[in-house]
C-alpha cells in the first residue's frame, strides 16, 4: 500500500529520530527545562530573527490553538477566523470548550479577506449594542490555510495593519508551516515572526514524532504562560523530547528540506492527475492535493492507495485529498500514476 491520507503516518525523519536514540540515556530536569531545549529555542529564534521571542513546546496541534488563544483571550472574547478554519471545522470545538466563540467570517480559498475583517470589526464597535455580543479579541488564520492555500506576503501585511489597527492579535497556525513556506514565493520565516504577534512552527506534520513551537514576539501576550500550559495539560514531563526534536529540525535547514521534498512530490502528484484529466477544486501549491474523480476510479486505485475524502461521498464523482510528506517517495508517486 502507498499512503496519502496525510503527513504524519510515518514516525520520525530519520534525522529526528536519530537525535532521540542518541540522547536517550541522558538524563535532565524535566518540563522544558534542559539544554536540549534551551538550545533548540535559539535555534528558532535565530531562524526567525526575533532574538527576544518567547518560545515555549508543546504537544499537538489542537492542544496548542486551544491553549494560546486561552492564554490571549479575554475571559469573554471570542476570535475570528475563516468558516474553514481548522479551529472552527476540525477541532471539535476545543476553543470553544474553554468559553471562547470562533466568529466564522466568509472563506476564499480557504483564506480571510482583510478587507472584510477590517469591516466586521468597524461594524462591530459601530453597534451600539456591542456590549451584549461577543467581542473580538484576536485574528486566527493558518499558513498554508485549511485548503492547503496560501497567503501572500501583502495579504499578510495587510491582516497585521487590520489588526494594529483594533489593537487585537494576529495568530497564525502553522502545522504546516514548514510547507508553506517552501511552497510560499515570497513569505519567509522572519516575514512570520514580524507579521504574526503569535504563531507556532509545527512539528508533528513536519518530520516530528510529535510537537508544536510556539513563537510569541509581544511577550505580555502570554504572560505566566507555563502555568496556563500545565492547567491545559500541555506540559510534557520528559520535555527533553521535544527539545531534541526541534534541535534537529532546525539543524542543517532540515526543516525546509523537508517541506521542499513534500511540495515537489505534491506538484508531481498534481501533474500527474491533471494531465489524466481530473480537475483540481483547490488551487494548492503545497503538499495538499484537492481533486474530483470518478467513483470508479478511486474504488480501484483504493486497492493499493490510501487517501481521503473531502466531503461526503458523491453519486457519481467525490471530492478527494492526497497528501505528501518527508516519508513520501519518487516510487510513491509512479505507483500512483501506474495505478492510475
Amino acid at each position: 500500500m502507498i499512503h496519502f491520507d496525510c503527513d504524519y503516518m510515518a514516525g520520525a525523519h530519520p534525522e529526528v529520530l536519530d537525535a532521540i536514540v542518541k540522547n536517550n540515556l541522558v538524563q535532565t530536569a524535566g518540563y522544558g527545562s534542559d539544554n536540549f531545549c534551551a538550545r533548540a529555542k535559539d535555534l528558532i529564534r535565530e531562524a526567525c530573527g526575533t532574538p527576544e521571542a518567547a518560545v515555549h513546546f508543546m504537544v499537538g496541534g489542537t492542544q496548542t490553538n486551544s491553549t494560546v488563544l486561552d492564554g490571549i483571550l479575554g475571559r469573554i472574547d471570542g476570535v475570528i477566523a475563516a468558516e474553514t478554519g481548522h479551529i472552527n471545522v476540525h477541532e471539535a470545538g476545543a476553543v470553544e470548550l474553554f468559553g471562547h466563540k470562533v466568529i466564522a467570517l466568509p472563506s476564499h480559498d480557504g483564506k480571510l479577506c482583510p478587507a472584510e475583517v477590517r469591516d466586521y470589526l468597524h461594524d462591530f464597535y459601530a453597534d451600539d449594542t456591542n456590549e451584549h455580543m461577543v467581542a473580538p479579541g484576536a485574528v486566527y488564520i493558518s499558513f498554508p490555510s485549511e485548503l492547503g492555500t496560501l497567503y501572500s506576503l501583502g495579504e499578510l501585511e495587510q491582516l497585521n495593519a487590520v489588526c494594529h489597527e483594533y489593537d487585537i492579535p494576529l495568530y497564525i497556525d502553522g502545522a504546516r508551516l514548514g510547507h508553506g513556506l517552501a511552497a510560499s514565493p515570497d513569505v519567509t520565516l522572519p516575514d512570520i515572526a514580524r507579521l504574526a504577534d503569535v504563531f507556532y512552527i509545527g512539528g508533528t506534520k513536519m518530520g516530528a514524532l510529535f510537537g508544536e513551537a510556539v513563537v510569541c514576539t509581544r511577550k505580555s501576550l502570554l504572560p505566566r504562560f507555563f502555568p496556563l500550559m500545565k492547567a491545559h495539560g500541555a506540559v510534557l514531563a520528559k520535555g527533553r523530547l521535544l527539545g531534541m526534536q526541534f534541535e534537529a529540525l532546525f539543524s542543517n535547514d532540515l526543516y525546509l528540506r523537508i517541506g521542499r521534498h513534500a511540495v515537489g512530490l505534491a506538484q508531481r502528484l498534481r501533474k500527474t492527475l491533471e494531465d489524466k484529466g481530473f480537475k483540481s477544486f483547490i488551487n494548492s501549491p503545497t503538499n495538499q492535493q484537492f481533486f474530483v474523480l470518478p467513483n470508479e476510479v478511486i474504488d480501484r486505485i483504493q486497492a493499493l492507495a490510501t487517501f481521503e475524502y473531502w466531503g461526503p461521498r458523491g453519486e457519481i464523482e467525490s471530492r478527494v485529498r492526497f497528501v505528501t510528506s518527508w516519508e513520501t517517495t519518487e516510487q510513491d508517486i509512479a505507483q500512483l500514476e501506474e495505478l492510475l
